[in-house]
């Protein structure tokens, strides 16, 4: 159970790689269970690393960041794999595992969980038609376009029905009705009470959604 229902909880916080330069500075964001925003900013503002960092790929400089309650930051490696099966990440490099069809896939994050394809193989398909690739789950990913590819990524994501999703321009490859189509995906989840943080320069989409927007730009966010 969340502490207070927060789902992210950022105070203060600063990112930088290495002993470079700060990419995020003073970045505070609190998102509750069942909150819907739309992240933007100029390409190079750190929004795929406002992301990692939420995945827990990274962690803070300086600041607070709290997950499900929990400190990113004191965090034992161990502890990383229970919390991160509570998000559903699609990235903008897809991370597809070549040597699988588009099915495995899709159905990898239950199959790690521990389920039988028995159990899952009709939601899988039905996920794959919602993405328009029923008639591509045989098939290997590098076989696909990159439309394709994306919308696999995206079905991956969220067949777990999980806590939070995190997507880094989900709809950055595919045509405007295909856009449509997956946001009206996206909220479902979160009508069903998923917290989604989606990263876009699709002001459309936005629109569609009559969502909040945040706004990244010299490493700080503000509302849009």
């Amino acid at each position: 159970m969340r502490e207070g229902g927060k789902v992210i909880e950022l105070s203060s916080v600063a990112l930088r790689y290495g002993t470079g330069p700060e990419i995020l500075r003073e970045v505070n964001l609190t998102m509750q269970q069942g909150d819907l925003r739309f992240l933007t900013g100029a390409s190079g503002a750190g929004k795929s690393s406002l992301l990692r960092l939420l995945f827990l790929a990274l962690k803070p400089a300086n600041g607070s960041a709290k997950l499900f309650g929990q400190n990113v930051s004191s965090l034992r490696p161990s502890e990383l794999p229970h919390l991160r099966r509570r998000l559903g990440v699609v990235f903008q490099d897809f991370r597809l595992l070549d040597h699988l069809s588009v099915f495995e896939n899709v159905a990898l994050p239950l199959r790690a969980m521990g389920q039988k394809p028995e159990a899952y193989a009709h939601d899988v398909m039905d996920l794959l038609d919602w993405v328009g690739l029923k008639g591509r789950s045989a098939d290997r990913p590098d076989t696909l376009s990159g439309g394709e590819k994306q919308r696999a990524a995206i079905a991956r994501a969220v067949v777990t029905k999980p806590e939070l999703i995190l997507a880094d321009e989900p709809t950055g490859n595919v045509d405007p009705a295909m856009a449509k189509r997956l946001l009206r995906l996206f909220l479902e989840l979160n009508r069903q009470g998923t917290t989604v943080l989606l990263a876009t320069h699709d002001e459309q989409l936005i629109k569609q959604a009559h969502g909040k927007a945040l706004h990244l730009e010299g490493g700080s966010l503000r509302a849009a």
